[in-house]
Order: structure tokens, then sequence, then C-alpha cells
């Protein structure tokens, strides 16, 4: 739906003539300059360095809920061939009921923290990712809008995310458009 708006509005643009110029489109591939440019490989780098260390330690939790998980099958199966042959008392079978029903909330405790840790390190990345390529991405927008300028761009889109990196300020119609809403 978004590659069909922008090629509608890059037709539409396309068509319209004004008086005083024609209207210039362009595009860049942010990937592209993303993959050469040198302080975004370093961001990415440590990005890289940052998520290893995460895998590390949820291999460590992962390790740790297998170990406990055999533990729990272990004794589970031990206590069931021990009921079988009729060798336990009832209070022992109460103890090793209450021992394995602790063994198992345990290990649904342990991997409910898993999947927190996850969901927490997923969020954490996203954060750092962010908050490391955000003066990159200022640096870009703004050496693409001074290209835009210098060509005489009207508008420049990004290839890989169908979205406006540059549009010069006189076709705003945002503040019309607000008007008319609120007639």
């Amino acid at each position: 739906m978004n590659k069909i708006f922008v090629i509608a509005i890059i037709a539409l643009l396309s068509c319209i003539s004004f008086s005083y110029s024609q209207v210039k489109i362009a595009y860049v591939d942010s990937e592209i300059i993303l993959k050469q440019l040198p302080e975004a490989q370093e961001i990415q780098k440590k990005l890289e360095d940052l998520q290893k260390n995460y895998l590390d330690t949820i291999a460590t939790k992962e390790n740790e809920i297998k170990t406990k998980a055999e533990v729990f099958r272990t004794k589970y199966e031990d206590a069931q061939k021990q009921v079988e042959a009729g060798s336990l008392k009832p209070e022992q079978i109460k103890l090793l009921e209450t021992e394995i029903g602790g063994l198992q909330t345990e290990l649904q405790q342990l991997e409910q923290e898993l999947y927190d840790y996850r969901q927490s390190i997923q969020q954490s990345l996203l954060k750092v990712q962010n908050e490391l390529f955000k003066p990159v991405k200022d640096r870009i927008d703004k050496v693409i809008e001074t290209v835009a300028k210098e060509l005489k761009y009207n508008f420049v889109f990004d290839k890989t995310s169908d979205a406006v990196l540059y549009g010069d300020k006189t076709f705003d119609i945002t503040y019309r458009v607000m008007e008319k809403l609120t007639q």
C-alpha cells in the first residue's frame, strides 16, 4: 500500500507544473549509505558485540533451564517407578509430590524469567540502536537536505522505506488541510 501511495504521489507531482518551476524528485537508498558509512559500521559492530553478550547470557539461562528440566524429569521418572513398585509410604509420596511440584514451579518460573529477559533485551537493543544511530541519521538527513537544495530537488524519497526524507516546505499543505478539517 505504501509503495502504491508513493508511486501515486510521484506521478502526481511529476504531472504538476508550476509557473515558476518544475517539481523535481529524487531518491536515495539509505541501506547502502548506512552500510558504507564508517561511523555506521562502527555502531553496527558495537550493537553486534552487545547482542553477543546478551545471547551468551540467554544461552547460560537456557542451559540452566535444561539442567533443571533434566533433574525434574529424572525425579519424576524415579518417583513414578517407586510408586508403581509400591515401595513408598503415603507420606513419602506426598513429599515426592511436593518436591516435584516445587521443581516444576521453579522450572516454569525460570522459563518465564527467560522470556521476560528476552523481551527486555529486544527493547533495550532497539533503544540503544536508536540512540547510537540518531546522530548518524541526523547527519545523513542534513546532507540529503543540502544536496537536494543544491540540485534543486523538491522531494527526496528513501528507496528502502518509501519515506520522504526531504520535502520543500512550499509544498507542505498540512495547515491548509487542518484548516479544512476544522471548518
